[in-house]
């Protein structure tokens, strides 16, 4: 690939004003409003952060890409341009800038970066309208930890300037090689490694196979990273018909979709197969790829059950056949798979939320899945949750076993018993009304214990405190819990992902054993633990919402 020269002028320093004082990331990197990064030097100002706090970023390798949304294209520039002012080797970075997040985990872990950074709000909207999202991943191809999101916060309160150069701008159309101010920027496929990962992990084609015996296929891109990928792979490698992947085409705003797997944002892929019979299986994945909502005919896979489902068929899938060293799960992720692991006698860790969390667990060795209730799940192939991998699980659990979603379901509860589960989310609540909310339940948890609550007796209700088994690391208040006797929860957290007000999720769950009934609703199975918490949190009283937004 040869070189291409691009005219550059002499590195220079933007001074500012006055630090900006609202970017903090949350779970996954800082989000905000399209317009909000828009603001000059707003972006400039968090990437300052990250390159003066990253460590070995000078003469180092750094990964780049995003999910294509508004915004994608511009940032990459900046970033190519401030990269080189801090003397960064080299950036490798994807054609038209789209490259999914588990793939930049698997990039940055095969090309020894030392970390990457991924433009991507995830599942949120899109759009001039919509939001925009950085998110720093580190040198083992996850999320950056708690010590260095910090570390990149209390640099962004004190920035007084950044460095950047101005270069001729770069095209993303072909793979190229180019030369910046010094540093080399590398244009990838961006797809090609990532396939070549699953090819070690499934049976291509074994899932090929499968899916000519009249086992249509309906795959929602959501017009968002994952089209090209699932193009290749389940039209191009598999033989799947044209079309299967809808929606399959990257695009700023999403062609108004909002990419976020679940029955309300993928209702027209829901409605193919919880009202049809065309179709056999169902998926869909978020804007960066990580994310993914399985489907079968007349069958909604909760995301909980999905992890459990692939923790205890994991002896299917070629690269998993040898057994599991442990799962993880995050705490409001129901506890379906900890029955699993308890009958493969695996370890079976639970977490905070984030994807960060567990990856002190894949690097130690103790644990091969993980998932969390969110529409994630992953492996330690990468060092995030990966939407197309678990599609390609499930596939291969099918083929393997020759059945339907709803029949490897059933079996599944047969043995293990069902964990009905959901989750309600209560979007874009004044913050002051939710912080109020949250705190006064969290005072009131104590005089819960030993008292009755949905016809149950309370035994624990906190706020969770987690200590990682590897670095000893506390961390603390990450959701208020109320545990009943019969195994039952329900469970409270502010999500840290959405950009306007807050959004309160609510967790609810109820085991019920392979001799109970396992063909309810699971709304009416959990219509006693909705009614209690909404009493006990006057959540409609406080939040003047009837229902909540979403439920999953």
């Amino acid at each position: 690939m040869s070189l291409k020269n691009l005219s550059a002028d002499s590195q220079f320093k933007v001074v500012l004003e006055a630090p900006f004082t609202d970017q903090k990331p949350g779970t996954s990197g800082l989000r905000k409003s399209t317009k909000h990064f828009q603001q000059p030097h707003y972006l400039e100002s968090f990437v300052e952060a990250i390159f003066q706090t990253l460590h070995g970023l000078e003469d180092g390798v750094l990964v780049l890409g995003g999910d294509g949304r508004f915004g994608n294209r511009n940032g990459i520039d900046v970033i190519i341009r401030m990269a080189a002012a801090h003397g960064v080797r080299k950036v490798i970075t994807t054609v038209d800038g789209i490259l999914s997040t588990p793939a930049a985990s698997h990039l940055i872990r095969t090309k020894k970066a030392v970390g990457g950074i991924i433009l991507s709000a995830s599942h949120n909207s899109g759009g001039p309208d919509g939001d925009f999202g950085v998110k720093v991943n580190g040198p083992n191809g996850g999320p950056a930890s708690e010590s260095l999101t910090d570390a990149i916060y209390a640099k962004t309160q004190i920035l007084d300037s950044y460095q950047i150069i101005n270069h001729d701008s770069i095209s993303l159309e072909l793979p190229a090689k180019y030369e910046v101010g010094g540093m080399i920027v590398e244009v990838i496929d961006g797809i090609e490694d990532y396939i070549a990962l699953m090819q070690k992990i499934f049976d291509f084609d074994r899932i090929k196979s499968f899916l000519k015996d009249d086992f249509l296929i309906a795959f929602d891109a959501l017009n968002a990273v994952t089209g090209p990928y699932a193009k290749r792979l389940l039209e191009d490698f598999f033989g799947a018909p044209t079309g299967t992947v809808r929606n399959g085409i990257p695009l700023e705003d999403f062609g108004g979709c909002h990419p976020d797997p679940n029955l309300t944002y993928a209702k027209d892929l829901a409605d193919l197969l919880l009202n049809g019979s065309e179709y056999s299986f169902g998926a869909a994945c978020d804007g960066d790829g990580d994310r993914n909502m399985i489907l079968g005919r007349n069958c909604f896979v909760n995301p909980s059950d999905s992890l459990a489902v692939l923790t205890a068929n994991a002896n299917c899938v070629p690269a998993y056949s040898g057994g599991l060293l442990g799962v993880a799960r995050s705490m409001p992720t129901s506890s379906a798979v900890d029955v699993v692991a308890k009958d493969l006698d695996i370890s079976c860790f639970e977490t905070p939320t984030g994807w960060k969390f567990f990856g002190n667990l894949l690097d130690s060795g103790q644990i091969t899945l993980c998932g969390e209730e969110s529409f994630g799940t992953g492996s330690n192939h990468v060092r995030e949750k990966d939407g197309l991998w678990a599609v390609l699980f499930w596939l291969q659990i099918l083929a393997h076993k020759k059945c339907s979603v709803e029949e490897l379901m059933h079996k599944h509860w047969d043995h293990f018993g069902r964990h009905y589960y959901s989750r309600h989310d209560y979007e874009s609540i004044a913050s002051d009304i939710a912080q109020n909310l949250y705190e006064t339940v969290e005072l009131r948890l104590p005089s819960l214990i030993g008292n009755s609550f949905a016809g149950r007796q309370v035994t624990t209700a906190d706020n969770f405190t987690y200590t990682d088994p590897v670095d000893h690391s506390i961390t603390a208040r990450q959701g208020l819990r109320i545990l009943l006797d019969d195994g039952s929860r329900v469970i409270l957290r502010l999500s840290g992902t959405g950009t306007k007000g807050a959004t309160l999720r609510v967790y609810l769950e109820s085991y019920v054993s392979s001799q109970g009934d396992l063909t309810q609703n699971p709304q009416n199975a959990l219509s006693q633990l909705i009614t209690s918490i909404d009493s006990f949190a006057e959540i409609s009283n406080r939040t003047g919402m009837s229902r909540p937004t979403v439920i999953t």
